[in-house]
């Protein structure tokens, strides 16, 4: 079945199964892999996208249920120059990452948890960045890159 929709600014149309996942659309379909699939379950946040502005979990949406939507990845923050989002050079400059498995995830949760939550505190992001987990980092850096990034977001 054929799924029209925008990815990072361009028109795609997807063929595939209906009951195919937006995560494994994005990866297997439009090769972009930066989302990755971490539980199929919406418990890690490591597929997280941004769906018409506001973070989802892909493994927990349907292809279909995004048909004309604007689906932004990780490979869709960064500038056409390549420079990258405020929020993807503040986790390489605070090393808010260690593998880096969870850390697209993080960056979609962080720029829609700063849209959201201008000026939030260290709490607040905490709670807010609960759906993401890291099994590296103990989350002290990636409080501080939130936090960056939220002032370099402004």
């Amino acid at each position: 079945m054929p799924v029209e929709l925008k990815v990072n600014g361009r028109a795609v149309t997807v063929d595939a199964a209906p009951h195919t996942l937006l995560v494994h659309a994005l990866r297997e379909n439009l090769r972009l892999t930066g989302t990755h699939v971490g539980c199929d379950t919406a418990q890690c946040g490591a597929c997280t996208v941004h769906v018409n502005g506001k973070a989802v979990k892909s493994c927990n949406v349907l292809l279909a249920q995004v048909a004309g939507a604007e689906v932004t990845t990780i490979e869709g923050m960064a500038a056409a120059d390549g420079t990258m989002h405020p929020m993807q050079a503040a986790f390489k400059e605070c090393h808010g990452l260690q593998c880096g498995f969870c850390t697209p995830g993080m960056v979609m949760s962080a720029v829609d948890l700063c849209k959201r939550h201008p000026g939030a505190n260290e709490a607040q992001i905490r709670e807010q960045l609960e759906g993401n987990l890291c099994r590296c980092t103990g989350y002290h850096n990636i409080v501080k890159a939130v936090q960056q990034g939220a002032a370099a977001m402004k």
